[in-house]
């Protein structure tokens, strides 16, 4: 039965504005986001028992249009159609589209709101585009409370899609000083590109809290509850930020049997669902180093190396002489300050270099992405709304082109008046205490790099030229060079 023939048992009176498939929590609390906001809500799930469950419910929160067969659920929809997938990215968001390409007819528009791979949503907006429909990769960031209170979102896809789409999206995405947290991204694979990165932000921001956290319980010897009060008060502060927050609730936390505080009592050993993962490969082919981010998603994989970790444990591997903390005649409260600077100054690092494979992305695949507004989005609704979004938006209104975050001129008296002497103690201390840290101290490295005169690198391009023939350059004269090293080690200029 085609879409019109189906269309003809639905009342126009009663048709959904937009419409959601995949039942699961994200995708009923984003339809119950959309219905809560005034937009009467198509729901279809796989399963039927999902989507009478979610009728049973919440079917009496608002106006909802349950379908059990992917054609009803289409003939339910008011032109143009808008659906919305939150269903397992991979073979089952692909099976899901080719269903609807199928049901809906041209200039209808697909929205993918799970976490694709965005080249994956380049070849799908290509595919769907040939058939005449429209499709929109868009990232959702907020989990399942954002979800249904308000994300963060990024949508990509053809600026006709934005413009039906954009109004129901601005009504159910988190705002911040009045202003929704969405906005069109590019084209094609943009927003999913977009929130790729934005993972991968929030993979070292969760890793370098912990890091702070491992510190003052393993270095400083405070306990979770006291830790927590810390952070609280932190909060208060320029690390202001939804993951500071969580973080002091979680070290409260006691867990009911044992009466232990609940993060004793978690096995250390963090899952990952690859995001973090895509942004580090993409990074490396378009050569940006996110090394923060990077070291983030490595510190998860050797927590997850659990047999090796064990190994080691019982092999005694040597630790060579390590301090005690009493021994370095640290100040508990100074040390405690040190790592909030080093913190911040680690975080800003994940951020710039988030930024800069953003506008490397952006140049690669002709995107024309605007830092700025990706930065005043991430405010509220997301996973990384922090209170320093606000300076990074002012930053990239102020200078579009800016090389990087770092430079800055408000960043760059943020790092000054202690934070970087801050920032060296800590990892010094850490590594006396045989502690790791691996963002902290990638990230001063990095800091370090990025500010030196020289770098390795000319050694480097010696050996390449020496047993590669790889040639050089130098800093004295235009041109290209090789020494002739199994010859008579003359310069030859190419």
């Amino acid at each position: 039965m085609t879409t019109t023939e189906h269309d003809t048992n639905q009342s126009q009176t009663h048709l959904a504005q937009i419409g959601v498939v995949g039942m699961a929590v994200m995708g009923s609390n984003l339809a119950r986001n959309f219905a809560r906001n005034g937009h009467t809500v198509a729901i279809y799930n796989r399963s039927p028992e999902k989507t009478r469950a979610v009728m049973a419910e919440h079917g009496d929160e608002d106006s909802f249009i349950p379908s059990e067969t992917i054609e009803d659920f289409v003939a339910s929809l008011e032109r143009p159609r808008r659906a919305v997938i939150m269903v397992q990215a991979g073979k089952a968001t692909d099976a899901v589209i080719n269903q609807l390409v199928e049901a809906m007819d041209e200039g209808d528009i697909i929205i993918d709101g799970g976490n694709s791979l965005f080249t994956d949503t380049i070849r799908r907006e290509k595919e769907v585009a040939e058939k005449g429909r429209h499709f929109v990769g868009a990232g959702i960031s907020g989990g399942e409370e954002g979800a249904l209170l308000g994300p963060s979102i990024m949508p990509g896809g053809p600026v006709e899609s934005w413009e039906a789409l954009g109004p129901l999206l601005e009504d159910i995405a988190a705002k911040v000083d009045g202003v929704p947290c969405v906005t069109h991204i590019g084209p094609n694979g943009a927003g999913h590109f977009v929130k790729m990165v934005h993972n991968g932000i929030e993979y070292a921001d969760m890793q370098v809290i912990g890091e702070a956290y491992h510190l003052l319980r393993y270095a400083a010897g405070l306990e979770p509850a006291e830790i927590a009060e810390i952070f609280s008060e932190w909060n208060e502060g320029d690390l202001d930020s939804y993951l500071i927050e969580i973080t002091a609730e979680v070290l409260k936390q006691v867990d009911e049997q044992t009466g232990k505080p609940f993060v004793d009592v978690v096995v250390d050993a963090a899952g990952q669902k690859g995001t973090g993962r895509w942004t580090v490969k993409e990074a490396l082919d378009l050569g940006v180093p996110v090394t923060g981010i990077g070291e983030a998603v490595f510190a998860r994989a050797l927590s997850s190396s659990t047999a090796q970790r064990t190994a080691a444990l019982e092999a005694n591997l040597p630790s060579g002489v390590e301090a005690s903390f009493a021994d370095l005649g640290l100040d508990k409260a100074q040390f405690v300050e040190d790592v909030r600077r080093a913190l911040y100054a680690s975080k800003l690092v994940a951020y710039a270099q988030g930024f800069d494979e953003i506008a490397a992305g952006s140049e690669e695949y002709d995107w024309g992405l605007k830092p700025g507004e990706l930065a005043k989005i991430w405010r509220g609704g997301c996973i990384i709304r922090a209170k320093f979004l606000d300076r990074i938006t002012e930053a990239y209104e102020k200078n579009p082109e800016l090389p990087s975050l770092l430079l800055d001129p408000y960043f760059r008296n943020e790092l000054e008046g202690g934070v970087i002497d801050a920032w060296r103690r800590v990892v010094i201390t850490a590594t006396q205490l045989g502690l790791p840290v691996p963002v902290f101290a990638s990230s001063l490295s990095y800091y370090d790099s990025l500010r030196a005169d020289r770098l390795p690198a000319a050694l480097i391009q010696g050996q390449r030229d020496f047993f590669g023939a790889h040639t050089y350059k130098r800093v004295d004269m235009d041109g290209t060079f090789h020494i002739a090293w199994s010859g008579d080690r003359k310069e030859l200029r190419y």
